[in-house]
């Protein structure tokens, strides 16, 4: 199972003509390979059951789907559509937006991430408080050589600018605590969207997000 070539051609399309007009003309060629997207999708969510048994096997693969139809009323950019196809894939039964895998096909831009991103007030201090208890399970995750590979420097992504008031600037692991996301993504060629072993190599790439899901889900528990 893999991306098709066409799937990255009409999105590529897409940004190039990023109107009404242009889509409803083309209204097949996107349902096509959106269908594409909802195959692999399904594969997808198998493998990472396999990986992350907290992944539901029986997942609806076209809900995980996101819609490609942007929100507009209150941005500067009337775009009408988005120029990428994401696939939300949630754990523990819970629902898009909280910890989970995302599969982001975009010409030039694809990726595969997970962890949570933007946790609401409530879970935002669950995390917090985990890391304050357990830092050293964290640090164990994300100073992982492996890990540090294919993700980079967890460390480097949304912050306070200030110190979250339930804790001190002399906390050795303030930096983990102002954190405002925990997530990590790793980038995906085009060339390698197209082979056939891309759902394996994925659900390989999500095995070294999966304590990292772990650890947070452990945060909410």
């Amino acid at each position: 199972m893999k991306i098709n070539q066409e799937t990255l051609d009409f999105l590529e399309n897409l940004a190039e003509n990023n109107n009404r007009e242009w889509f409803q003309a083309n209204k097949q060629l996107h349902d096509v390979a959106r269908q594409n997207v909802i195959e692999f999708a399904a594969e997808l969510i198998k493998q990472l059951h396999l990986v992350d048994p907290e992944v539901d096997a029986d997942l609806d693969a076209k809900k995980c789907v996101l819609r490609i139809y942007r929100d507009i009323r209150f941005r500067k950019d009337k775009t009408p559509y988005k120029n990428n196809f994401g696939v939300s894939i949630p754990t523990s039964g819970s629902k898009p937006g909280g910890v989970e895998y995302y599969f982001h096909i975009q010409p030039g831009n694809s990726m595969i991430a997970g962890g949570y991103w933007m946790p609401g007030t409530e879970h935002l201090k669950a995390i917090r408080q985990e890391i304050d208890y357990n830092a050293l399970d964290l640090k164990n995750i994300i100073d992982d050589a492996g890990f540090r590979k294919l993700f980079g420097d967890f460390r480097k992504q949304d912050q306070l600018k200030t110190v979250p008031r339930e804790y001190s600037a002399d906390n050795e692991n303030i930096e983990l605590l102002k954190l405002k996301s925990f997530i990590v993504s790793h980038q995906i060629t085009d060339a390698d969207l197209v082979k056939p072993n891309i759902v394996e190599y994925l659900a390989a790439v999500c095995s070294k997000i999966y304590p990292l899901n772990v650890f947070l889900r452990n945060a909410l528990a």
